[in-house]
């Protein structure tokens, strides 16, 4: 009874030791191809090809499981060959998306130095902020009035929107200049960015503030950008056409600063998002540590060629023993 027991209790676990190795390799293998689909084909022109051909290989899977069960082996071996001849398509189709992977593995980010990765939205925000930033500091050099809106997420547009030209544009810098110069129809109104880093509508119009005790020197832009944050949560960026000064207006009120690099810490402050630490924890690839370590100037060279190099030094230089 005893060694019966025993026997099933083996058994047992024995089979419940092979459930979770292949449970194990799964999630492993499941793992990787995650990984390498959304690191690497995901949103890309391959995806639509790796869909074509994953439904091929369900067809073929799919009639050679039928030419076996009927025992059809010709069609069997035909099958089976075409399977074979798909797992090859894939490197051939696949090769940009594969040298990608090891350019990345190479060089990328894999082997980084950097505690954590950004979140998305924290790259948004210094994607917005870079973008502004630039804009911001060409407009004041040249002296070009801007008004740049900032919506929040829960801000909507209003009814100013439809006053301006919409245009859903990506966000960058060349965009913003070529708004703002003096030549385009749509300088002269309020550029308008979404919270997903899109510009919106341009020309836009915005309701000036009503408040009796603004002074003087403020002008229709600054007047603009202190109306639309009283009734708002929008965030305002004034440049001023005459001096070049830079503003930032938000809840009604306006704060000057110096130049744009104070603007950029400005926002970076209210969007949460630090440059400081950008070059303590910035990610240095496994490749450049190779380069770095048998660089000319590295340990590894001045030890085995600082000899070869210093021996140079002991011969007289070309007219100089003629003294």
């Amino acid at each position: 009874m005893m060694e019966w027991l025993l026997r099933e209790w083996t058994v047992q676990h024995s089979l419940v030791h092979q459930v979770l190795k292949g449970v194990i390799q799964i999630a492993i293998l499941t793992g990787i191809i995650y990984f390498v689909y959304v690191r690497f084909i995901r949103k890309s022109h391959a995806e639509q090809l790796l869909k074509g051909l994953f439904i091929m290989l369900l067809i073929f899977v799919g009639m050679w499981i039928l030419a076996y069960v009927f025992q059809l082996p010709m069609l069997e071996h035909v099958f089976a060959a075409s399977i074979q001849i798909l797992f090859i398509g894939l490197i051939v189709i696949f090769q940009p998306e594969l040298r990608r992977m090891l350019l990345f593995l190479g060089q990328g980010e894999l082997f980084g130095t950097a505690i954590a990765a950004q979140s998305p939205e924290e790259e948004k925000a210094e994607y917005l902020i870079h973008e502004l930033t630039e804009t911001v500091h060409f407009l004041s050099k040249a002296k070009r009035g801007a008004l740049i809106v900032l919506e929040s997420a829960t801000t909507h547009g209003g009814d100013y929107l439809e006053m301006g030209t919409l245009l859903d544009a990506k966000l960058s810098t060349e965009l913003m200049l070529t708004i703002f110069h003096h030549n385009t129809p749509l300088h002269d109104g309020a550029v308008v960015i979404g919270p997903d880093n899109r510009v919106v509508a341009a020309g836009v119009l915005l309701p000036l503030t009503e408040d009796p005790k603004l002074s003087w020197q403020y002008g229709t832009r600054h007047r603009a950008a202190i109306g639309l944050t009283e009734i708002s949560d929008s965030r305002c960026i004034v440049v001023s056409e005459e001096s070049g000064t830079i503003s930032l207006v938000e809840g009604g009120k306006l704060e000057k600063m110096t130049n744009a690099e104070e603007l950029r810490k400005a926002l970076a402050k209210r969007y949460e998002v630090s440059f400081d630490s950008e070059a303590a924890e910035r990610r240095i690839p496994f490749g450049e540590r190779i380069s770095e370590f048998f660089g000319s100037d590295s340990k590894f060279n001045r030890i085995f060629y600082g000899k070869r190099q210093k021996e140079p030094d002991k011969f007289p230089k070309s007219g100089a023993g003629n003294g």
